[in-house]
């Protein structure tokens, strides 16, 4: 299966988990804006499910985005039926954010694709181009049987 191939089906799941309302990203509103291999930028408009009791943006939320991005850049450099599942993320917050219209986007690539394991970085920034946060992943392969 081509990279194209994979981007295809990694929009096809997300498309459904929009239409059917499933999924953690749909009820926080992480919203894909663009998949290329090796490479997914996703952005966060940030709304009353997202904030904590000190009405900022959670620091797990700012972590579901980065780790979803990091995750659909390292699946569209995989092959044919091959999976992923996190196995390390780290995120490192930079400033707080605020429920007031600004837009976080984050944009992952892929440092390392081998057989058994994947690395990926990811930087959030707010709508002035501030950086909010950056993290990095390492992804367990799992690769078809057969």
């Amino acid at each position: 299966m081509s990279t194209s191939a994979r981007i295809q089906e990694l929009e096809t799941v997300l498309a459904h988990g929009i239409e059917t309302g499933q999924g953690v990203g749909v009820s926080l509103g992480v919203t894909l804006e663009s998949l290329a291999e090796g490479r997914a930028v996703y952005y966060l408009d940030p709304n009353p499910a997202t904030i904590n009791a000190m009405f900022v943006v959670h620091g797990g939320v700012i972590t579901t985005l980065v780790d979803t991005a990091m995750g659909s850049a390292v699946f569209t450099k995989l092959g044919d039926g091959a999976l992923y599942t996190t196995l390390e993320l780290k995120v490192n917050f930079i400033r707080t954010v605020r429920m007031d219209g600004s837009r976080l986007t984050c944009t992952a690539t892929t440092i390392h694709v081998g057989r058994t394991t994947a690395t990926a970085e990811a930087r959030v920034v707010e709508a002035a181009g501030k950086l909010v946060a950056h993290g990095s992943c390492t992804c367990l392969l799992i690769q078809p049987q057969g």
